[in-house]
C-alpha cells in the first residue's frame, strides 16, 4: 500500500477536501455537533492523505495567526479540521498527518505553538501526540461580534512557548 501526503495552499486544494469533509461531516451530522453554528475559519494549507486510489482519506488543516495571551502578542499556529474517512481509520493517517502539520508549523519558525479544539472523546489521541489541555479563556470573532469560544475544549503544543492558562483571543475566527 502507498500513500502520498501533500501539503497545499488552503484555498487552492478545498475541492479536493471537500468531499472528505462532505462524507464525514454530511449536513445532517454537523446540525448535531456542538460546534454546528460556529463560523470557522479558513486554512491556509491543507495536509490531504491520499490512497493508492487517489482519494483523499485523511485531512488537517493548517491556519497561522497572530493572536494575544493574556494581552501579549504571539503567533499561534492553528490545527482544525482533522478528519480521516471511515473505512480509513486506525491505520496511521491522522498521526501521519497531525505530524506532518506540526512539523510544517516547526519548519516554518515563526510560531510559538499549536493550538487546536477537540471534542472530550477525541482528546486521548491529541495528548497522546503532545497536546496539553489549555486551562482558560479563548475569545474569537464570529458574525455576531467577539465571543467567548466554549463549543469544544482547546488544546496546546509547544514550538517556542505554549501558554497553558490565562486568556487567549484568537483575534478572528476559530478553526
Amino acid at each position: 500500500m502507498s500513500l502520498e501526503i501533500d501539503i497545499l495552499n488552503g484555498d487552492a486544494s478545498w475541492p479536493m477536501a471537500e468531499p472528505l469533509y462532505n462524507a464525514v461531516w454530511p449536513p445532517e451530522v454537523v446540525k448535531t455537533l456542538p460546534w454546528a453554528d460556529i463560523a470557522f475559519a479558513h486554512a491556509d494549507l491543507r495536509v490531504l492523505v491520499q490512497n493508492e486510489a487517489g482519494d483523499v482519506v485523511c485531512h488537517v488543516g493548517i491556519y497561522r495567526r497572530e493572536v494575544t495571551w493574556n494581552g501579549r502578542k504571539m503567533r499561534a499556529g492553528g490545527i482544525g479540521g482533522v478528519i480521516s474517512r471511515e473505512d480509513s481509520r486506525r491505520k496511521g493517517y491522522a498521526s501521519i498527518a497531525l505530524n506532518a502539520a506540526v512539523q510544517t508549523l516547526k519548519d516554518e519558525g515563526a510560531t510559538d505553538f499549536a493550538l487546536l479544539f477537540c471534542e472530550p472523546h477525541n482528546a486521548p489521541f491529541y495528548v497522546g501526540r503532545g497536546f496539553k489541555p489549555f486551562d482558560g479563556e479563548i475569545w474569537c470573532e464570529q458574525p455576531t461580534g467577539r465571543v467567548r469560544f466554549e463549543a469544544i475544549a482547546p488544546y496546546v503544543h509547544q514550538l517556542k512557548r505554549a501558554p497553558l492558562r490565562g486568556t487567549i483571543d484568537l483575534c478572528g475566527l476559530p478553526w
